[in-house]
């Protein structure tokens, strides 16, 4: 007499098949770049929930910002732990808030970075010496961060040659590569892959998905309407693409 086969073998193969169906539809996940977005009306907006690391970016149109309270501001786990701070812009301005935010961040705990608005119609070496002399970089800073998105009817080729120069300049003084801000369009129009080497800091809201970047980014301005306790006015919100081990590795040593 033959013996019967064992359905435990069907159980197995529906077993395997059903893994097989899950791990499909998480690799379908991640290709889609999905993003789980959570409101919280306390900060006013909806924050992408995939990333831990979260932060603000400021200057004087944000007024006095008391950083204490910043700092403090806790809804569930979100809370801010970086801020980037306008500093320079063109030649000749500082940004009336700069060194009252520069100091307070710091007091208050906040990792703090600058920024510089980059005009490619201004000499970049005159704008290299507007940034050092307002911005006192130090140990645990983030690296100065190139806010780049305007092209004042300029080439690309115009574009490239002069952020090149306050770029290298920047990596020269500080031993790190300097930071870039702007969006995708803008990058992949007038930058392109000549810049993929330096960190990105991209901007992309109003839409509820990762930025539609050829390139890696490190970090996401993904709304300009939040709210944060300690600011008047509304707020840029951003997050990092990492732990916060990355982030600290990335600041001056």
């Amino acid at each position: 007499m033959k013996k019967k086969k064992s359905s435990g073998n069907g159980f197995i193969i529906l077993f395997l098949i059903a893994c097989i169906l899950v791990a499909a539809y998480f690799i379908y996940r991640n290709f889609k770049n999905e993003i789980n977005f959570v409101r919280y009306d306390e900060f006013g907006i909806d924050i992408p929930i995939n990333y831990k690391i979260h932060g603000i970016d400021v200057s004087k149109f944000q007024g006095e910002v008391n950083w204490n309270a910043v700092k403090q501001m806790q809804v569930e786990d979100i809370k801010l732990t970086f801020a980037f701070i306008k500093a320079t812009e063109g030649i000749t301005r500082q940004d009336a808030q700069f060194k009252r935010n520069w100091q307070k961040a710091k007091k208050a705990g906040v990792i703090r970075g600058a920024y510089h608005f980059f005009y490619a119609t201004r000499d970049p070496m005159k704008q290299v010496i507007n940034f050092r002399n307002t911005v006192d970089l130090e140990p645990g800073d983030l690296p100065p961060v190139l806010d780049i998105e305007v092209h004042n009817d300029q080439t690309p080729a115009v574009i490239r040659s002069m952020a090149k120069i306050w770029l290298e300049e920047m990596e020269e003084v500080y031993g790190v590569k300097p930071i870039i801000y702007t969006n995708m369009k803008f990058y992949d129009t007038y930058l392109g892959d000549e810049f993929d080497q330096y960190p990105l800091w991209v901007a992309h809201y109003y839409q509820k998905e990762k930025p539609k970047a050829s390139r890696s980014w490190l970090f996401w301005q993904h709304s300009d309407i939040g709210r944060v306790n300690g600011i008047r006015n509304k707020v840029d919100f951003n997050v990092f693409r990492g732990d916060s081990a990355s982030l600290m590795k990335l600041c001056l040593p």
